[in-house]
């Protein structure tokens, strides 16, 4: 079982690590850090990451190094894929999402996506994603993987193939690039709406898609939707697939493996 706890999404520095690693929450076994967040902001020393995307500071190497190779913990490098405004604004033509007037798309939050129908893209991320499983994590955890879901989504431009179809393409894309690295687990993390109904419309993200890509499901619930969810992705005879729940703060009584956040990382 994996108790994961999640760093904050920023620069580790070696104080960061010997802190989070010298006061782990209640019986976890397992680490989770921020690569590349929604932002768009590279945080590790990614030769492929878009020109001014990457924070560092100067010992960010050392502590991740620090960080996987510590035998007894299991890391996991969490990568947020095509929410992502920095790579979209500056390859707009290459990478980035337009709307149907042939401009870039802005989603109900003001923030731009990179387009999964474009090779370009996925190469940008498959690339981020080479770079990352080198420095020695465990497991691979990617987020946002799907289209925008707020906004006028009827005016993205998607393309003549199917959305759904480009995502899946994105996923065989991250298997392929991983083939080298056989020990490392590939993870997505999905809206518990896509475990419910077995596909998210406005995301055009299809269940059996990921599943078929990813060796866990992550999905931020509350504790009381924990026991239904496991249940109903038990019920769906995936058996080498994890239901792996991303609770708010950790909670005695838990049962199976989870992930929850560092709440000490401030005062550290």
């Amino acid at each position: 079982e994996i108790h994961a706890f999640s760093l904050p999404a920023q620069a580790l520095t070696q104080q960061t690590v010997e802190a989070a690693l010298a006061e782990p929450q209640v019986e976890c076994n397992a680490v989770a850090g921020t690569l590349k967040d929604s932002a768009g902001l590279v945080y590790f020393d990614a030769a492929g990451a878009v020109s001014g995307t990457v924070r560092t500071e100067a010992d960010t190497t050392a502590a991740l190094e620090a960080l996987t190779g510590q035998e007894d913990l299991y890391t996991v490098a969490r990568i947020s894929c095509f929410h992502d405004p920095k790579a979209a604004n500056a390859e707009v033509e290459s990478m980035g999402l337009k709307n149907t007037g042939g401009y870039i798309f802005y989603d109900g939050n003001n923030s731009q996506w990179l387009d999964p129908a474009k090779p370009e893209a996925r190469q940008y991320l498959t690339g981020i994603i080479r770079e990352a499983a080198a420095l020695g994590f465990d497991e691979i955890l990617l987020t946002d993987v799907s289209y925008p879901t707020e906004g006028k989504l009827d005016k993205i431009a998607y393309g003549e193939e199917d959305p759904a179809a480009n995502l899946a393409a994105f996923f065989t894309q991250v298997n392929q690039t991983l083939e080298k690295y056989p020990e490392i687990k590939v993870s997505m993390e999905v809206p518990a709406g896509v475990i419910e109904t077995g596909a998210d419309e406005a995301g055009k993200v299809n269940l059996e898609d990921v599943v078929s890509a990813a060796d866990r499901l992550y999905t931020a619930v509350a504790v009381e939707q924990v026991d239904g969810l496991k249940t109903l992705v038990e019920s769906y005879a995936w058996p080498e697939t994890e239901f792996i729940p991303i609770l708010p703060q950790w909670e005695e009584g838990i049962i199976g493996s989870c992930l929850t956040w560092w709440t000490q990382a401030e005062e550290a």
